[in-house]
């Protein structure tokens, strides 16, 4: 009976994985026939890229204004968060926030979604084990979480169950913050170990800030290896080769850790009917 049931839940990874190919596919066409033009402004309502930073779009690594984090002191929202706080990282030990960038993004027309490329990624509470995270975390698609030691950007661990895209479909405004702390390291959010800001840049709102506090950036060495499958041919290879493992085991971690916390979702969402 084990056999059978390893079998049952390979194949049904299979059928799932090919919708999903069907779906990546769809979208691609999708979006090369629809324009975006009017849904993002930048800050004060102004369509485009923000004054100064032509062709720059958000920071691609973020946390959505709300998220709880781990400090010194007790869990605190992100926003409220200031330069000098203590937080836990998993390398480092205590540190203090040397910066805390921030990036706001506005719709100006109501009618149209919000586009893929800003959607935050809602990962439910649980979604990566027994309380991780505590509660629903928001994040950017790019931004990675610590899973079994390498880092994955979260947009890769997309399921549509546990773990999929926020579309925001109330909200005119979407404000991110990412946390920078001596080198690169990890830190907790909602109990769930993500990455920290690797290197400043002018997609940041208040980037003159960090100009001014501490000059040039440079980007801090990893603290783990990044793993990512986001991007339609990307995902689409990833999907492919998770539809093959049954027969042909092809499978890169990255894939192989996006399996698990699917599988996992759909167990749990099937004890729960």
């Amino acid at each position: 009976m084990g056999d059978m049931g390893d079998l049952s839940l390979r194949l049904s990874r299979t059928r799932r994985n090919a919708l999903k190919m069907g779906g990546i596919v769809a979208t691609a066409v999708v979006a090369a026939l629809a324009s975006s033009k009017g849904v993002i402004a930048a800050p004060g309502g102004i369509p485009g890229p923000p004054p100064g930073r032509p062709g720059r779009g958000p920071p691609i690594k973020c946390m959505l204004k709300g998220a709880a984090i781990a400090t010194a002191t007790g869990r605190r929202q992100i926003e409220e968060l200031a330069i000098g706080d203590i937080v836990p990282t998993m390398y480092g030990g205590m540190r203090p926030i040397e910066w805390i960038g921030r990036y706001v993004l506005k719709r100006i027309d109501r009618s149209k979604a919000w586009p893929k490329s800003v959607q935050p990624i809602q990962i439910v509470r649980s979604a990566i084990a027994a309380d991780i995270p505590e509660r629903d975390l928001f994040l950017s698609s790019e931004h990675a979480l610590l899973v079994d030691g390498v880092l994955v950007t979260v947009g890769s661990l997309v399921n549509d169950v546990t773990i999929k895209r926020f579309e925001a479909g109330e909200s005119d405004e979407l404000e991110y913050f990412h946390l920078k702390v001596e080198g690169h390291d990890v830190i907790y959010a909602e109990g769930v170990a993500v990455e920290t800001m690797a290197m400043a840049d002018e997609s940041f709102d208040n980037f003159n800030e960090y100009l001014s506090l501490y000059g040039e950036p440079y980007e801090a060495a990893r603290c783990a290896p990044l793993l990512s499958c986001t991007g339609g041919a990307r995902e689409l290879r990833s999907r492919a080769r998770s539809a093959l493992a049954p027969w042909i085991e092809r499978r890169q971690e990255v894939d192989r850790i996006r399996d698990r916390l699917e599988d996992r979702a759909l167990s749990e969402r099937l004890e729960l009917a």
